[in-house]
């Protein structure tokens, strides 16, 4: 139960310092000829984000994964990745994209922490083979980490009120991929848009307020991402309720298979 506890607790940890460096440049508009400027932001954040998913991966090794399912995250990670070089190929309509479904499923059938595991390694594996390795890299990987994340706190209330294999539980799910197919675009932005050169009201302004850079950004966003991250939601669901179903029973039956522990017998 402690274990649990501090798990969790590093979780929250790892997140709200991973989020908060995503919006350094609405908390600390510092004002010219301080260390944090337009130019260094970039660095800064990766070496934020690097720094959480270092820590994330080292205490999964330490408490979470046993040998049963280690080899089954490779195949799935291996899959999303295969997946994400096809459509990098091929692209897709807009912002449409396949590679959210598994990491939302396997957070939600085998917990967050896998989930984290699924979208964070499924997005370095993919780019190594894409040729996207670069310094937007950690933000991709922790926030396709918070995708697979947070779709694992959606299974405890599923089970309590007794949905699974219900189309409420579909829906459930296809809604938090509906969410994130808005909120990934959203925060990745974040990681480019405060040194992003271009229109005066749509650029980060060191120096600025709160209000007044957030205004900045949501004209940004709506001018520039709006289309293709909704174009992203509506895939998601559409990928989310007519593929839930088979996937999830693959996953049940290799949870069946491998759900096993040797007993030591007692001579006395």
């Amino acid at each position: 139960m402690k274990t649990k506890f501090l798990s969790s607790l590093l979780d929250f940890f790892v997140f709200s310092l991973g989020f908060a460096s995503l919006l350094i440049s609405f908390i600390f508009p510092q004002a010219e000829g301080t260390p944090f400027t337009s130019a260094n932001y970039p660095i800064i954040i990766s070496l934020i984000i690097l720094l959480t998913l270092l820590i994330i991966f080292l205490d999964s090794q330490r408490t979470t994964l046993d040998t049963k399912i280690i080899p089954f995250l490779g195949v799935l990670i291996a899959i999303n990745s295969g997946i994400r070089f096809l459509e990098n190929a091929i692209p897709g309509p807009a912002g449409f994209s396949p590679t959210f479904f598994l990491i939302i499923l396997t957070g939600y059938f085998f917990g967050s922490r896998m989930g984290f595991l699924m979208g964070s390694m499924t997005m370095l594996v993919s780019a190594t083979l894409t040729g996207g390795v670069g310094p937007w890299l950690p933000g991709q990987m922790i926030t396709a980490g918070w995708v697979g994340q947070s779709s694992g706190l959606l299974s405890k209330p599923i089970k309590r009120f007794g949905l699974q294999g219900n189309l409420i539980e579909i829906l459930l799910i296809a809604f938090i991929g509906g969410l994130w197919g808005m909120l990934y675009g959203a925060i990745m932005n974040l990681w480019f848009w405060p040194y992003l050169g271009g229109p005066f009201d749509q650029s980060w302004l060191q120096g600025a307020g709160f209000s007044s850079n957030l205004q900045r950004y949501l004209t940004y966003y709506i001018s520039t991402s709006l289309f293709w991250d909704i174009t992203r939601s509506i895939g998601n669901v559409l990928v989310i309720i007519g593929l839930t179903k088979p996937v999830l029973k693959i996953f049940k039956r290799f949870k069946e298979r491998f759900s096993f522990s040797y007993l030591r017998e007692h001579k006395g």
